[in-house]
């Protein structure tokens, strides 16, 4: 369930450059199911009807949490926006795109605490931006996404070309 489009924009345009919300996997939405049904087997011994109302109600509920909880990536009138943060794209510089052993690797011994992080664990693949601002003490930006090129060619910056990871030399 990917919600992601991309359309050529130009400086100060309000159209759409791109979107994605990081919705659950389908682990998470296994939680959900999951959590409704325990309901509705606690309650079952109380009242069939009661059960099935409860269940319902949790089951409706658990999905506003878990959409709420999904934050959306954007590009949009020249801002990048990850969850509730947002940046202008000016002043992003270079960026890489960072598989699974790249974003363990940026995440985690000698990184910078600084950097903003915008990490859901189901999604393999992110993008680390740098800022490219002498007043802002946020050295990067790291963000989950399913589609790292698509993300970054709307933000204008090249990537690596390569997905970023830790190797072994030698």
């Amino acid at each position: 369930m990917t919600d992601s489009s991309a359309a050529p924009t130009s400086p100060g345009s309000t159209v759409r450059a791109y979107r994605e919300r990081l919705w659950p996997g389908p682990l998470g939405w296994s939680f959900v199911v999951g959590f409704a049904l325990l309901v509705l087997i606690a309650l079952l011994p109380v009242d069939r009807l009661v059960a099935l109302v409860v269940s319902a109600a949790a089951f409706a509920g658990a999905v506003v949490v878990a959409v709420v909880w999904s934050p959306v990536v954007a590009v949009e009138a020249g801002e990048l926006r990850a969850g509730a943060a947002h940046i202008p794209v000016r002043v992003l510089g270079a960026a890489d795109v960072l598989d699974k052993d790249g974003l363990r690797a940026a995440l985690g011994p000698g990184s910078d605490a600084r950097a903003y992080v915008c990490l859901r664990a189901w999604i393999p693949g992110a993008v680390e931006v740098r800022v490219d601002d002498p007043l802002d003490p946020t050295p990067s930006w790291i963000v989950s996404t399913r589609h790292p090129e698509r993300l970054l060619a709307a933000i204008g910056v090249p990537s690596s070309g390569q997905a970023a990871h830790s190797e072994q030399i030698g």
